[in-house]
C-alpha cells in the first residue's frame, strides 16, 4: 500500500506525457524553477539528506508539478530542474515523468540532463523490481550500499552516450 504521503501526489501520467510540448531552447529559464533545483540540491549535500526533506520534497513537487500543468515550464533547463525535483519521489510515475523531462531537455541540447535521463530510467525500473539500464542506482543492504542489478547487456558506450561512467570505474 503507498504511503499517505504518496496518495496525495498521484497524478495521470499518459495524460501529463500528452500534453507535454517539446522544450523552447528560446524561451528564459524560469527562476522559480530554478530556486526549486537549489532548494533540492541544498537538501542533499554530500549524500546525506538533511532532516525534513521528505515535506520539502513534497511541497517542491507539488509547485514543480503545478508549474508544469500550467505550461510555465518552457526551457531545456526547466524541464532539467523539474526533472531533478520529480527523482526524488518514492512514486513510479514521477521517475518516468523525470526520465521523459530530462531526456527533452538532453535531445534540445541542455548536456546536464542526460546524466539525469539515464538515472530517472533506472531509477523507474529499479522501483518495479527490474535491473536497471545504466547503472546509476545503489541501495542499502546490511553490509553498505551495493548497485542495484544491472542489465548485462547495456554496454560502457551506451553508458557513455548519457554521461554515465563505466561500470567499475
Amino acid at each position: 500500500m503507498a504511503s499517505p504521503r504518496l496518495v496525495g501526489e498521484r497524478f495521470n501520467l499518459p495524460l501529463v506525457l500528452d500534453r507535454l510540448a517539446a522544450p523552447d531552447a528560446h524561451s528564459p529559464d524560469n527562476p522559480v524553477l530554478i530556486r526549486l533545483f537549489a532548494e533540492d540540491q541544498a537538501d542533499r549535500v554530500g549524500g546525506v539528506s538533511a532532516e525534513g526533506h521528505l515535506d520539502r520534497d513534497l511541497a517542491r513537487r507539488s509547485k514543480a508539478m503545478r508549474l508544469l500543468g500550467s505550461g510555465h515550464v518552457r526551457s531545456p533547463r526547466d524541464y532539467y530542474n523539474v526533472a531533478m525535483v520529480l527523482q526524488h519521489s518514492g512514486l513510479a510515475e514521477h521517475h518516468h515523468l523525470a526520465h521523459v523531462l530530462a531526456r527533452l531537455s538532453a535531445l534540445a541540447g541542455y548536456g546536464p540532463s542526460k546524466w539525469l535521463a539515464a538515472a530517472a530510467m533506472d531509477r523507474w525500473l529499479m522501483h518495479q523490481g527490474l535491473p536497471q539500464h545504466y547503472g546509476t542506482q545503489y541501495v542499502e543492504d546490511m553490509t553498505g550500499f551495493r548497485l542495484w542489478d544491472v542489465e548485462p547487456g547495456t554496454t560502457d558506450e551506451e553508458r557513455a552516450e548519457w554521461n554515465v561512467p563505466p561500470l567499475g570505474a
